[in-house]
């Protein structure tokens, strides 16, 4: 199974690649201004990718907060490079794989988004 997938516009055409983060447990996308050397198996763009969210104290996706959550917030950072299907996350990162590399996950087409 691919480890990046192409995301489609209202027309169906391609708009973007997407490929699931680890350290985040969701999904990030990068469009066609990065270079992409278009393996989905063993992708490879550059430059890095800076991701900057906010989500619920202590919650993810695959822990979501309770509907009507009225708790704090936290900013978070995910920064990294895709080289040969390896995420390199650096260390400006506020998840606990800063600094680390990791094989990408395959995407599972049933259980995506």
């Amino acid at each position: 199974m691919p480890k990046v997938e192409s995301l489609k516009n209202q027309n169906r055409e391609h708009a973007a690649w997407m490929f699931y983060c680890p350290a985040c447990k969701c999904y990030h996308s990068f469009d066609d201004r990065w270079k992409f050397n278009g393996d989905v198996n063993k992708p490879t763009f550059s430059p890095s990718l800076l991701v900057r969210f906010r989500r619920p104290k202590g919650y993810t996706n695959d822990n979501p907060a309770p509907m009507g959550y009225d708790g704090p917030y936290e900013n978070m950072v995910c920064h990294s490079f895709v080289t040969d299907g390896k995420i390199r996350f650096l260390s400006d990162c506020t998840h606990e794989l800063a600094g680390q590399i990791v094989d990408m996950e395959e995407i599972d087409n049933d259980e995506k988004r």
